[in-house]
């Protein structure tokens, strides 16, 4: 029998096609029934993904009221494409609020981002006008409404170290990549610092839309949606009723205020006048607003003096240097040197009082001589001038002077604490010696501090010799989990703690008994303070008073700068004890300072 040998290859092309088409189906089967990635892939024309913003974090107090919310504003998105060629510009721009021009720029710059995705027209539209907008939408192709979220500040207060949120520029979006146009991002203080923590993650919702782009509802159950999940929250040092209040004290003044807990570093308030609502940098209006504080040139109220503002700290330096004269043991507690008052030279005093006398009591009556002659003693103790003043600026530094601080505080200026290297580019040839920089040793001539950096001084102090690094936040909650970011950063100055006791009980008599003793005192609390009138070539002088309290238990670290004031005496000190007062106490029993204070005015705003 003859075997077909074409009849082998059949068979086997039939076995071919059977297994294709075997395999055709069950690829169908999936692609149709099991997989619907490729149906919502198919009906993308009539699937649309929007984009869930999360709210960002709120922001708490240390005692856990709420100082950063979030409320619901709504931006109208276009997409491009979908607009037709008989869209009614003036129709929709009397709708929205806005004039052609403005419309043709938007609608320019989204369409320059894309033609096909949708992408803000007008942003943050208040709740009160989208039921309005909302009710003529549907005439409008290509139009939708978004909801989102933006800050709201219910205390009024903080502006500066909270800072402020806005929409992210193209240059910025070229570094971030993970952010799109549209975002918002933290753009200052505590919202730039924690601008990860705070921003939360964006989730997805896909929907199905008609032909006129409006929503018919979910696609296929939700299945394909992503849930947006809430930014982080963060609590802060902060005392909110503390800070409310210096800003009400510091109004109609130019100056700051920054009160440490010496126990942890936590900032209790952070004052900078003159200030600014923070909810003036939100909604529509944030533009406009901004340019008008950016041009305020006199008050300049975006600037925080806090950090960027630099000082001569006068006599309250004192401190430091009388501390710096023990280490050195240029000087004892028993020490004397005389004092000729307002005819002493080279540098005088400003009033007679008691000479010759000690540390102590020098920094109760802030003689200049007792601390012109420590500062050259150290000076002049070592083989060289320079050697003796890179000890003493190393000292200096080692209390936090002459550096920014590198924690969430987020920027600042470091002031300056002058060594060798500094004064041998001044002086040719090295010639200086300790005559030649005597200023310094009242807190005059080129030593600069900030106001942070003052307060923190005075928290030293506090501690007998350590302090934690200045900052805002105390914890940040992330769903069950609570981090503490400042629990160890702990600084030790270069001064034995045994001097320490010395100079606490010369700032005690200084509020007690001596410069600061007319608006210094708080009933019931020991108070240790020093007082400072910084000479100012620019005009009248500032006035400067840092403090701790109480004396055996410190419980808060103070610094207060009154720009073109006067005497610190007169106008520093009441500001700083009053909020001694009010954080200690919880409320204010000398009526007569209070009402002195708030009745001072030193500037129009």
């Amino acid at each position: 029998m003859r075997v077909d040998k074409f009849e082998n290859r059949k068979n086997v092309i039939i076995i071919v096609f059977v297994i294709v088409f075997a395999v055709m189906l069950l690829k169908l089967f999936s692609i149709q029934i099991i997989n619907k990635s490729y149906k919502l892939f198919s009906e993308n024309n009539s699937i649309k993904e929007k984009t869930i913003y999360p709210g960002r974090g709120s922001i708490y107090d240390r005692n856990g009221k709420l100082i950063v919310c979030n409320e619901a504003v709504y931006d109208i998105l276009v997409t491009p494409k979908m607009v037709k060629s008989d869209f009614d510009t003036t129709a929709f721009c009397a709708l929205v609020g806005l004039d052609k021009e403005t419309f043709n720029i938007l609608f320019d710059k989204c369409k320059k981002y894309s033609s096909y995705k949708s992408s803000i027209l007008v942003s943050q539209v208040g709740k009160e006008d989208i039921a309005r907008i909302e009710e003529s939408l549907y005439k409008f192709d290509g139009i939708e409404i978004q909801p989102r979220t933006v800050r709201g500040y219910p205390y009024h207060s903080g502006a500066h170290l909270l800072g402020d949120v806005g929409e992210t520029s193209e240059a910025f979006l070229k570094k971030h990549p993970d952010y799109k146009m549209g975002d918002y991002v933290g753009l200052s203080g505590i919202e730039k610092t924690y601008e990860n923590d705070l921003r939360g993650i964006k989730g997805k919702k896909h929907v199905l839309v008609n032909v006129h782009n409006v929503e018919m509802g979910c696609y296929d159950g939700g299945v394909h949606d992503v849930n947006a999940v809430k930014g982080n929250d963060i609590i802060l040092e902060l005392d909110i009723d503390l800070q409310t209040y210096g800003e009400q004290l510091m109004k109609y003044k130019r100056g700051s205020i920054v009160a440490i807990d010496p126990k942890t570093g936590g900032i209790l308030a952070m004052v900078s006048t003159p200030t600014y609502d923070p909810n003036l940098l939100v909604g529509r209006a944030r533009s406009a607003n901004y340019l008008k504080l950016v041009e305020d040139t006199v008050n300049i109220p975006l600037l925080n003096r806090a950090v960027m503002g630099e000082y001569s700290p006068g006599s309250t330096f004192k401190t430091f240097n009388a501390l710096a004269g023990l280490q050195t043991q240029v000087i004892t507690e028993h020490t004397r040197f005389y004092c000729a008052g307002p005819t002493a030279t080279p540098i005088k005093c400003t009033h007679h009082h008691e000479s010759p006398l000690s540390v102590i009591p020098a920094l109760r009556e802030s003689c200049n001589p007792f601390f012109r002659n420590v500062f050259e003693g150290i000076i002049n103790k070592y083989p060289t001038p320079a050697e003796g003043l890179d000890i003493w600026a190393d000292i200096a530094n080692s209390f936090g002077l002459g550096q920014s601080f590198k924690s969430d505080i987020g920027y600042g200026k470091a002031g300056l604490i002058p060594n060798s290297l500094y004064y041998n580019s001044v002086y040719k040839n090295n010639r200086w010696k300790a005559s030649t920089i005597r200023s310094l040793s009242i807190g005059q001539g080129e030593v600069l501090v900030t106001p942070i950096q003052l307060a923190n001084l005075a928290a030293t102090i506090a501690n007998d010799g350590y302090y934690i690094q200045p900052h805002f936040a105390r914890a940040i909650v992330s769903g069950t989990d609570t981090i503490y970011p400042f629990a160890d950063s702990i600084h030790r100055a270069k001064v034995d703690e045994k001097y320490f006791a010395i100079v606490k009980e010369g700032m005690r008599q200084v509020v007690d008994i001596g410069t600061a003793r007319w608006y210094g005192k708080v009933q019931g609390i020991d108070v240790c303070g020093k007082t400072g009138t910084v000479q100012n070539p620019k005009g009248k002088d500032h006035a400067i008073f840092m403090a701790f309290a109480p004396l055996e238990d410190p419980k808060i670290a103070i610094a207060v700068v009154v720009e073109n004031a006067g005497f610190g005496s007169t106008y520093a000190s009441p500001v700083a004890s009053l909020l001694i007062e009010k954080y200690l106490k919880g409320e204010i029993e000398r009526k007569y300072v209070e009402e002195k204070v708030l009745n001072t005015k030193l500037i129009d705003n």
